[in-house]
């Protein structure tokens, strides 16, 4: 029995090993980590590679987690090393098991870590000072982060300036895409001939350009029914020459020659709408209708949506006033007509919105209308605008439904306006239909920079009109012009008598906007020609008129029932505008995305030539921004 005795102490003795003054270095450090941790609660769990492992190996961890003391160290060494040598080193107990695919435990949860602290392994302490990994977050939803004293005022002035800041990271997961876009088919060539009169509505939506941005920027060529050429042109602010007199806008025309056909030109319209001072402008009525269905619950949906109102509050004068409805499974005002003043009153309500439910979008429109009415008073201007990703899936949600009822609301004088946030389920349709015939605009905001252009740089021409029902109708000289195309503008098409009919609704103009359409026409006898001459029919004569056609334009007053016309004749030797070279560069980059019928042989690379040549006076680098832009959709069609 001694001799087995002095065996074991033998065997302790070389299985223990001898001091080392950096281990013992190490172990003051973890225990002053491990001391410091016990005082008080930690942190949430973070992940690492130590997950638990069931069997013997857990036991072992278990046993150095609780035994401290020397004996207990070698007690326990001993244990093993009589195990290792009774089971032989093949034995399966041996074998560490392959590591669960099941959820840790919930004793390794944050919350049982607080309640019941255990000592660290050095492993482990080291895996917990490192930096825990930033939570995947996809490009739209990391720009919408801001610090929470950028552009929300002062903490120091304004205690609540960072009630704004973004919410939390519990971002919803990832649903099926169900984009749809409203859009047809590009214009088809006509022959002047057999239909020489072109007739359509204005169009100052930027919505689509900001949603191919967001395409690009996250790796892809956008869907090309969600690329609307007029859109993307008008995004753009031109040096027009600005309207005279009391006319509310005044209008520039030119012909150059076509960059991508050296046997046709284009007619180049331009609009430059009055931009009242800041003093003249009538008291504003905002109500905010807010979209916190369940949809809504990403970084970039009603966080950003937060923060770009936000930016919208401090551009208000003490006289306006603002109202919040808000829709999800129901429609509630969460905030009555409150002064403009009152700003971290504003503030607290938004902050205190959350996202949850279906998408009621019928009952808050209707609540947001009877809310505005209420506050209207002579003089005064109002506007509801709608913020969504565009998801209407209660109560009225055909864009042709919503269409009819938006008509017998405009009546009221509230106008309408659409901000959609988000992707994945934008209902592009849905907001098309409710600008359009609510007498306002459509705009896409994915980051608060867009929301600095749209609702800071713009906000004037985004919420006072200054012409109601712009109509537009060209009429081509057949002597002069064989065919034409109208680039873009094809969901804003209207039949040739809706000119003239003062109770069709149009497009409206704002303070301060521009309106940019392009014509590309084939003169008589040019080798573009694509149509033949009919067998039968007579082609038009010369009637000696240099006109290669004539304008006209019908607008209203805000208010007004009857419209006003202006005319303008259209010749030959018109010369460019300043501006003509870049609205001609987006315009051929908008075909580029929609497959470039008419483009011949013209690329991606004349495209950012022409554009770079033409960028002018660019103070926000929107221009830059556009070329860069192009440069990416050329790489990413050559994959």
């Amino acid at each position: 029995m001694t001799d087995d005795l002095d065996d074991l102490r033998a065997t302790l003795r070389n299985a223990t090993p001898d001091p080392d003054p950096q281990k013992k270095a190490d172990n003051l450090a973890l225990a002053q980590k491990n001391f410091t941790a016990l005082q008080g609660s930690r942190d949430g769990a973070r992940h690492t590679s130590n997950r638990p492992v069931p069997g013997i190996w857990r036991g072992v961890r278990h046993m150095v987690n609780v035994m401290s003391s020397r004996g207990g160290l070698v007690a326990t060494t001993a244990l093993v090393a009589v195990a290792f040598v009774a089971l032989g080193p093949g034995s399966d107990l041996l074998r560490p098991p392959a590591l669960p695919l099941a959820p840790e435990p919930a004793a390794d949860t944050a919350e049982a870590k607080r309640a019941a602290p255990r000592v660290l392994l050095q492993e482990e302490a080291e895996a917990d000072m490192m930096p825990a990994p930033a939570p995947a977050m996809d490009q739209d939803a990391e720009r919408t982060r801001v610090a929470p004293s950028a552009g929300l005022g002062t903490a120091a002035q304004e205690p609540s300036a960072g009630l704004l800041a973004p919410s939390d990271d519990r971002i919803r997961a990832d649903a099926p895409n169900t984009e749809e876009f409203a859009n047809e088919d590009p214009n088809p060539l006509q022959v002047t001939a057999e239909n020489p009169v072109s007739t359509f509505s204005i169009d100052v939506d930027t919505a689509s350009y900001a949603v191919v941005r967001n395409s690009l920027l996250n790796g892809y060529l956008p869907d090309p029914d969600a690329v609307r050429v007029e859109e993307m042109v008008n995004y753009f602010p031109y040096d027009y020459a600005a309207p005279v007199g009391d006319d509310p806008f005044r209008p520039t025309v030119s012909v150059s020659q076509t960059p991508w056909n050296a046997d046709t030109q284009l007619i180049h319209i331009g609009i430059q709408g009055a931009l009242p001072a800041v003093e003249d402008r009538p008291p504003l009525n905002l109500v905010f209708l807010i979209d916190t269905s369940g949809s809504m619950n990403h970084a970039a949906k009603l966080p950003l949506l937060k923060q770009s109102f936000a930016l919208m509050l401090a551009q208000l004068r003490p006289e306006d006033e603002v109202a919040i409805v808000t829709y999800a499974g129901s429609a509630g005002q969460v905030l009555v007509p409150t002064a403009a003043s009152e700003r971290q009153t504003i503030l607290a309500a938004l902050n205190r919105l959350d996202a949850g439910g279906s998408t009621a979008g019928q009952a808050g429109l209707q609540q947001a209308y009877a809310v505005a009415r209420e506050m209207t008073e002579d003089g005064e201007v109002s506007r509801v605008i709608l913020a969504t990703d565009g998801d209407f899936n209660v109560g009225l949600s055909d864009p042709d439904a919503l269409k009819d009822y938006i008509a017998t609301e405009r009546d009221s004088g509230t106008y309408l306006s659409v901000l959609g946030f988000g992707r994945g389920n934008l209902d592009d349709a849905t907001m098309q239909a409710l600008a359009q015939n609510g007498n306002g605009q459509a705009a896409y905001i994915d980051t608060l920079t867009e929301a600095q252009k749209v609702l800071v740089d713009q906000l004037t021409g985004a919420l006072f009109p200054i012409a109601d029902d712009v109509k537009i109708q060209v009429e081509f000289n057949p002597a002069q012009i064989a065919e034409y195309r109208l680039i873009g503008y094809e969901t804003r098409a209207l039949r040739r008598e809706d000119f003239n009919n003062d109770a069709v609704d149009a497009g409206e103009i704002g303070a301060g906007h521009s309106v940019t359409a392009l014509y590309e026409i084939t003169p008589v006898g040019s080798p573009a020609r694509l149509t033949d001459p009919l067998r039968y029919g007579s082609e038009p004569v010369a009637d000696g008129s240099d006109e290669l056609g004539f304008l006209r334009l019908r607008y209203k007053s805000p208010g007004a029932d009857d419209s006003q016309l202006i005319e303008l004749p259209i010749t030959a030797d018109l010369p460019p505008a300043d501006d003509t070279g870049f609205a001609v560069a987006i315009a051929g980059f908008g075909q580029l995305l929609r497959g470039g019928t008419y483009l011949g042989d013209w690329s991606w690379g004349d495209a950012i030539a022409l554009a770079n040549t033409n960028r002018g006076d660019d103070p926000y680098g929107y221009r830059a921004e556009a070329v860069q832009l192009m440069r990416l959709a050329q790489s990413l069609s050559a994959q």
